[in-house]
């Protein structure tokens, strides 16, 4: 314990309290991230039902939530093949990106054209009244 307090730089106190505090969780309560849920899956895929059970009461596991994470790790690896776009589809894709490209270019000219021509006509308004001041 010493020497894992000096390679942290935490005094051996804290570092037994913080070993008496996740000892006292119990283990239903630790939480189990997605690298180590996907751990859990590898190591228990070869085992038989008795080891399997076995290894869940010794890591505080249901042998369902277990299933669970195996269910869920072949869904996460099954899906992208499954969501990945025919070439037919990223074909046809492109050429809409394209006309959709095309028409927004269409569009921000006529509006360009449209703002300038408001500009000019009150420009002529402004000049045009201007002259009628003065006559």
């Amino acid at each position: 314990m010493e020497v894992v307090a000096r390679e942290i730089g935490v005094g051996i106190s804290t570092l037994e309290r913080w070993r008496a505090d996740a000892l006292s969780m119990p283990a239903r309560e630790r939480a189990w991230t997605a690298p180590a849920r996907f751990d859990a899956v590898l190591t228990t895929a070869g085992m038989d039902e008795a080891t399997r059970s076995a290894w869940c009461r010794e890591h505080g596991v249901y042998p369902q939530e277990l299933e669970r994470w195996r269910q869920a790790a072949t869904q996460a690896l099954a899906d992208p093949e499954e969501v990945r776009a025919s070439p037919q589809q990223t074909k046809q894709d492109r050429r809409r990106i394209q006309e959709l490209e095309r028409e927004l270019r269409r569009k921000e000219k006529a509006l360009a054209e449209t703002a300038a021509l408001l500009v000019l006509s009150k420009k002529v308004a402004a000049i045009f009244k201007n002259k009628d001041e003065d006559e």
